[in-house]
């Protein structure tokens, strides 16, 4: 299973993410941003306080909005094809 080693916001809705099988690139989340715990991130000063957990293996925000790391595999592998 890969697994995600770090991720950071790198500017608008995008955050730059590696993974463990050396996969890495920057996934644009700007029509990701939908729901109740999204919300928040549409200010690009609250989506720019994402980072790295390691204890839950993924990216997380200060309101407890979290990304499924599978999900943002499949989006850098999308964005590189």
């Amino acid at each position: 299973m890969v697994k995600l080693l770090e991720a950071r916001a790198v500017g608008g809705y995008q955050l730059w993410v590696r993974f463990s099988d050396g996969t890495e690139g920057t996934v644009d989340l700007a029509d990701q941003l939908q729901g109740p715990v999204f919300e928040p991130l549409r200010e690009e000063s609250f989506f720019a306080a994402a980072r790295f957990d390691p204890e839950v293996g993924t990216v997380v925000w200060p309101n407890g909005a979290d990304l499924a790391p599978e999900f943002l595999y499949a989006r850098v592998k999308a964005a590189a094809a």
